[in-house]
């Protein structure tokens, strides 16, 4: 896992600002993406999910948001776990005990695999999407927009 990265500063939203806008719009024919890194003549071969997670990151950190790379294979601790979801770690015990989230024991530790995490965090996104839309329908039927 790689650090945590911390808010990015004013000049690093900045920068990732510009760096999102040129490549916004770049979209491979192929698989891959050659990029030319400034000062030398050499381009580097990206695969299309690297440029795709690359604008991820971009656009969190332009938002404001500091960002955590995890491998997929990457096992968490339930406090690691709870730092991500930024809940307690008492309640990502509980998500673990009623079955909402993955884990496997090791010795007497939980560990959550970061694709399972990911997977509840997804579920509960299109949840809280789901209810926001279904509070906004109710707030127009009842004239309260």
């Amino acid at each position: 896992m790689s650090g945590a990265h911390e808010q990015p500063s004013v000049v690093e939203q900045e920068q990732a600002r510009q760096a999102l806008k040129l490549l916004r719009d770049v979209d491979p024919t192929g698989e891959t993406v050659d990029i030319t890194v400034a000062g030398t003549s050499e381009s580097v071969h990206l695969p299309r999910a690297a440029l795709d997670l690359i604008r991820d990151v971009l656009a969190n950190m332009a938002a404001g948001r500091g960002v955590t790379v995890v491998p997929a294979h990457a096992e968490l601790t339930t406090q690691q776990a709870a730092q991500m979801l930024n809940v307690s770690r008492p309640h990502v015990i509980k998500l673990l005990d009623e079955g909402r989230i993955e884990y496997r024991m090791v010795g007497r530790h939980r560990r959550i695999r970061a694709t399972s995490l990911l997977a509840y965090q997804r579920s509960q996104l299109g949840s809280s999407r789901t209810a926001a839309d279904e509070l906004a329908a109710l707030s127009e039927d009842l004239g309260l927009y």
